[in-house]
């Protein structure tokens, strides 16, 4: 039997500060990105919240939210 991962609660009379979630990426028509996987391209399709479509030169990918190997340049 396996244990799940236990998220840790922040408690209100804590002296520690909660821990902030970064804001999520969003990109727009025609941003250079770069991944991880497939290098340098260019957004050419937004569907908002779920997935962009980036054209990396000689092949278009569907890169699903929340876009952890994609980065804005």
């Amino acid at each position: 039997m396996t244990k799940r991962p236990v998220t840790k609660r922040h408690l209100p009379t804590s002296p520690f500060k909660a821990a902030v979630a970064p804001p999520p990426k969003q990109f727009t028509m025609g941003d250079r990105v770069s991944h991880d996987v497939y290098g340098l391209g260019r957004v050419t399709g937004i569907e908002e919240g779920v997935a962009v479509l980036v054209d990396f030169g000689s092949v278009q990918h569907r890169i699903m939210s929340p876009y952890g190997k994609l980065n804005g340049l």
